[in-house]
């Protein structure tokens, strides 16, 4: 949609794109997504779409302006996400310049996304020497915080180092010393991942195994990793994985019978509603943005004519996949059907039309106003009834990405505003998949995690949970048991400070505390006990003149003694002879 000022959108629809080996005897061709569409990613979109009209009619932010928006699919990969960031440098229409200066007419303002760490990287790089501002929704990689390298970056999304150190806590939290970490190869989640292995070090938590696979890489490599799961003695496994990767790796678990493991996962995917069909990862829990509600987007969203999804292409592909139609009649097949029109989309059960747990949403939601309200600081003077808007003004990027690192206001009652380094303020609720008596998987808050309240407070669960295999009793997942008092702990040779075994002190020694590494002595006139975790007083005994060896003992001290009389009075009677002078 043309505007006055144009906002710019990337989203991941789809999650492969079209491969085409180049002979360069002709122009190549252009890259192409391909696959089923992404519903999710298709919501974040048009929640990008409802905030953009929901501004142009509001009287209040930008008056008497209209911004446009162009929105692209970067498919979650590199190579588009980079014809993308071209596409927000340079319109589609020619622009011919006869003075010196070239136009910058087809530059957008500011670029809402990615949906994905690696695909904002890439874009970042390309337009940040133009000072084009990008807002993410959803790329939390840590290495995004560095001004250095992304200066024009800023999220609504906290970034990952918090949710690492969260994670690790919760760990912790619940005692759990052996586990396991998948993750995907990317930005995302090798950064996630290194940072969450560097807060468990801490904790003194330990790794049986660490692996990682990507959604593209060959069927052989994701059964590899999910045999490692499979053989693994640990019972937590922590994924740090986007929702695509994970959801492969699930699909390729529930193909044979899986042992139960305890699930601990990242934001990316234990939120996503779509991955509670698999039943063995029932009680998962993990880290997500917190719910929210957007007045009126459920409406905007079910509010599709006919009319529209036939002027869209990726509407059309959201319609025919959603009710396994098509539009073209000459498109379809013998099996299927035409779309007629009168397909119900209020009824739709889908990732478009839920609206139950706006989480990532509200992040694309915000995203849109602090670009606007940028935007509206640089061209707009006045407050309330007096607010002019000079949509002639020549706006460069520069300018936005300038008021954009000091817009500070509230929208719906969500507070909005970045730090130095472009990151919100870090608040996760803690989520429980529970199983619901309908049958269904249900995603459940359970807790919180507020990284602004002081230390040793941020984290509280104010909920039950539902642990693996619908246990109400929090799972073990240790690679040795507790010693017990009255043992001492030997490291097991090669392996990881977890795995030990447990020695009873040695004789004359005695340890009290549980997992201790060292027996203390006791003092001499103390002895342990038969469990060797405590000193004892050594027991008094007295001889009796009625016992066998009280009668000996004391006979030979008598005899003894008379011995020495006697030889004393024979020395004394003989004093003065020569031999005893």
């Amino acid at each position: 949609m043309d505007g006055d000022f144009i906002i710019g959108g990337s989203f991941s629809l789809h999650a492969y794109m079209d491969t085409f080996y180049n002979n360069y005897s002709s122009i190549p061709k252009p890259v192409k997504c391909k696959g089923s569409i992404d519903t999710r990613g298709l919501h974040f979109s048009r929640a990008m779409i409802f905030a953009i009209e929901e501004i142009n009619n509001n009287t209040d932010l930008l008056p008497g302006i209209k911004l446009g928006y162009q929105i692209y699919d970067s498919c979650a990969l590199v190579p588009v996400a980079v014809h993308v960031a071209f596409q927000f440098l340079n319109s589609f229409d020619p622009v011919f310049s006869t003075g010196n200066n070239c136009s910058q007419s087809g530059m957008v303002m500011a670029v809402v996304g990615d949906s994905g760490s690696t695909p904002s990287i890439s874009i970042s790089r390309l337009i940040s020497p133009f000072n084009i501002p990008q807002v993410s929704h959803f790329a939390t990689c840590a290495c995004l915080s560095d001004k250095q390298q992304y200066p024009n970056f800023f999220r609504t999304i906290p970034s990952d180092q918090f949710q690492a150190e969260s994670l690790a806590k919760l760990v912790k939290h619940f005692g759990w010393t052996w586990i396991g970490a998948v993750r995907s190869d990317s930005d995302y989640g090798n950064n996630g991942m290194a940072s969450f292995l560097q807060a468990a070090q801490k904790e003194g938590i330990c790794v049986e195994y660490s692996v990682s696979f990507y959604r593209t890489d060959p069927q052989s490599r994701i059964q590899k990793v999910a045999d490692v799961i499979r053989r693994s003695k640990a019972l937590v496994v922590v994924a740090f994985a986007s929702f695509g990767d994970m959801k492969i790796l699930l699909e390729e678990l529930s193909r044979e019978p899986f042992p139960t493991r305890q699930w601990i996962g990242s934001e990316s995917w234990v939120t996503n509603t779509e991955l509670t069909r698999f039943s063995f990862c029932a009680g998962a829990i993990g880290f997500g943005i917190p719910k929210s509600a957007i007045p009126g987007l459920r409406e905007f969203l079910l509010n599709l004519s006919f009319s529209e999804v036939a002027a869209s292409s990726v509407l059309t592909e959201f319609w025919e996949d959603a009710f396994n139609c098509r539009l073209k009649k000459s498109a379809a097949t013998v099996d299927e059907k035409v779309c007629d029109g009168n397909e119900d989309i209020q009824n739709l059960q889908s990732q478009y039309t839920d609206t139950s747990q706006l989480r990532i949403t509200n992040m694309v939601y915000k995203a849109v106003y602090a670009i606007a309200h940028a935007i509206h600081n640089a061209v707009c003077h006045g407050k309330n009834v007096t607010t002019q808007c000079d949509k002639l003004t020549k706006l460069e990027p520069k300018q936005v990405l300038t008021e954009l690192k000091k817009v500070n206001f509230s929208q719906n009652g969500y507070d909005v505003s970045f730090n130095a380094n472009g990151d919100p303020v870090a608040i996760y609720e803690l989520v429980n998949w529970q199983n619901h008596e309908s049958g269904n998987t249900e995603i459940v808050t359970v807790g919180l995690y507020d990284a602004s309240l002081p230390v040793g407070k941020e984290f509280r669960i104010n909920r039950n949970i539902n642990w693996m295999e619908d246990s109400t009793k929090v799972p073990v997942s240790v690679c040795t048991d507790s010693c017990p008092p009255g043992t001492r702990k030997v490291l097991q040779k090669g392996k990881p400070i977890c795995c030990y075994d447990c020695i009873l002190c040695p004789e004359g020694e005695i340890n009290n505390i549980t997992d201790s590494a060292d027996c203390l002595p006791c003092h001499k006139e103390f002895w342990p006990n038969s469990k060797r975790d405590t000193c004892i007083p050594k027991p008094i005994e007295f001889l009796s003149f009625q016992d066998i060896l009280g009668i000996i003992l004391a006979t030979f001290s008598v005899l003894g003694a008379l011995l020495a009389i006697i030889t004393a009075g024979v020395f004394f009677y003989h004093r003065t002879s020569p031999i005893v002078r």
